[in-house]
């Protein structure tokens, strides 16, 4: 199948493949959209089960890019890069360098930034060979608390306006995910006097939030059916399909994760079901705001202050669901799409 029949390419203005057999080298880089500037968004390194899975991730994710920046107000467009292969045996230095010379050729038309399977240690690296890298030492570098941050105030806008509740106190939060962004949103939450229940396949993350926060351990297969106020997907992708939504027992969904709804329809299940859902793109967006904010010209408090505009993005989303009575993802495409197809 040519990428131009892949169900989930959206009129992406390039898809390019790099190879360097010399350094065991595959990646994809998805650039969707640059109406409002250059594509940012992050490298993920993931030892995906064929190359088609990892088609579909950067065609997603560079999408989802590109309504990320236009909802937080940024100058930018969307694009993401994915390299096929385990980055506890197979990333190198070597492999890192080929990377960020077939990011140059690209001539600032995409801008990389750590991800998933990335380290600040590996833009580093890419920095040595091009410009167009964000989130290395002594820049950014790591986005992950500020993306924790930005998920933890866009749950209180959620709450506020499902729950009519002013705080997450004494709610109780299900997240789904304890890498670095999950556990800083923990942290937030803990501090706030939310009641966490967790889980991951990493059990070292899960004794550690249940001995720091007091957090309640569930299995990975039990998460989405816990009874709690708040699901938060901060795991990959896809976690609310056909086979969890019925398992849902909460008034919010609202996480990190990226593409949280494997089908776009899966937001009106959501809907008709009365469970508020904080579209993912708009919710996570702390992390882009951090990087870009070295790209673009962007001061640290002006970066702060778009980080705490994602309580009011939401709210606008909200407000806009109930008055016309669609999904919330829905809503929030069409306000981003105002944006960055009007050039």
């Amino acid at each position: 199948m040519s990428v131009f029949d892949h169900p989930d390419f959206d009129d992406h203005q390039q898809v390019v493949f790099c190879h360097d057999k010399s350094v065991g080298l595959r990646a994809i880089i998805a650039v969707h959209n640059t109406n409002l500037g250059p594509a940012l968004g992050g490298c993920r390194m993931w030892a995906y089960e064929n190359d088609a899975d990892a088609i579909t991730d950067v065609l997603r994710l560079s999408k989802g890019m590109t309504y990320k920046a236009a909802m937080a107000g940024l100058s930018l467009g969307g694009g993401k890069a994915v390299i096929i292969g385990d980055p506890k045996k197979d990333k190198t230095k070597d492999l890192m360098h080929s990377f960020g010379r077939f990011i140059d050729q690209l001539n600032g038309r995409y801008i990389t930034a750590e991800d998933v399977g990335t380290t600040v240690a590996d833009m580093d690296a890419i920095r040595s060979v091009t410009l167009h890298v964000s989130g290395v030492t002594g820049g950014a570098g790591n986005p992950s608390p500020s993306t924790a941050h930005g998920v933890f105030v866009g749950i209180e806008a959620a709450v506020r306006h499902k729950l009519c509740k002013d705080s997450v106190k004494s709610l109780k939060i299900a997240v789904q995910g304890l890498g670095n962004v999950g556990y800083g949103l923990c942290r937030y939450l803990h501090e706030a006097g939310a009641k966490m229940i967790v889980a991951d396949i990493n059990k070292e993350a899960v004794a550690r939030a249940v001995e720091e926060f007091g957090a309640v351990e569930v299995g990975t297969d039990d998460i989405q059916g816990v009874d709690a106020d708040v699901f938060a997907p901060c795991a990959l992708g896809a976690a609310i399909n056909d086979e969890t939504i019925p398992q849902l027992r909460v008034s919010i969904v609202a996480g990190a994760a990226n593409n949280q709804l494997a089908e776009e329809r899966h937001g009106a299940v959501l809907a008709e079901r009365g469970i508020l859902y904080a579209p993912d793109y708009v919710n996570n967006a702390g992390g882009l705001i951090d990087v870009a904010r070295f790209k673009i010209d962007m001061d640290i408090e002006e970066a702060r202050r778009k980080l705490q505009r994602i309580d009011d993005t939401l709210t606008e989303i909200f407000q806009r669901a109930d008055k016309e009575n669609k999904p919330t993802n829905e809503i929030a495409d069409r306000i981003a799409e105002e944006r960055f197809r009007r050039t």
